[in-house]
């Protein structure tokens, strides 16, 4: 199975990076396939970027994506941008603080960047996506992601970055939790 994902933002956001996690957390740690490329601006920072990932269980014979099974994206110019190009029912992931979607879009939703600015760093919104990503997309198993920023970060932001996609990932938990607990209590 082929699954096509872009991951879409600003420069200074570490989009590249998110991608190369993702691609090598498949391709070394989980036994798939992959390839990344990579698109940005000619600005170093704050120029539209993109990394675009295909993970197959078979070899991959064409790297580019055309149309994204997946599409996360960390700001409004980018969400606007790749939205249209993804297929017809994908999975889009969104920071809720950054996009606005559009009125028939049902993205899914999280707070990134706040939860990175929480830890302290914005930058590490992207790890915090990736998080969130893992555990609803069900791409590539939380142990790969794990052996794949531990091995790729530099090792004096290696703990910031854990604990980043330890909060991304346990955001769907506590959301969950949430909606229980007001359930609950209107029933109570």
């Amino acid at each position: 199975m082929r699954t096509e994902i872009c991951i879409t933002g600003f420069g200074g956001q570490g989009i590249v990076l998110a991608g190369y996690i993702l691609g090598k957390a498949a391709a070394l740690y989980n036994g798939k396939e992959a390839v990344m490329t990579q698109a940005h601006g000619p600005e170093a920072r704050g120029g539209a970027s993109s990394a675009n990932v295909v993970i197959s269980d078979l070899t991959v014979d064409y790297p580019f994506v055309q149309k994204p099974d997946i599409l996360i994206a960390l700001s409004q110019e980018a969400y606007l941008k790749f939205r249209p190009k993804a297929k017809e029912g994908a999975q889009v992931f969104i920071d809720q603080d950054l996009i606005d979607p559009f009125e028939y879009d049902s993205p899914v939703v999280i707070p990134a960047t706040r939860i990175a600015e929480d830890l302290g760093k914005r930058i590490v919104a992207n790890v915090v996506m990736l998080g969130f990503f893992t555990a609803v997309a069900g791409v590539v198993s939380k142990e790969a992601m794990l052996k794949s920023i531990e091995s790729t970060v530099k090792p004096k932001t290696l703990s910031l970055n854990l604990e980043a996609f330890e909060r991304g990932f346990m955001h769907t938990a506590q959301e969950t939790n949430t909606s229980a607990e007001i359930a609950v209590q209107e029933f109570d």
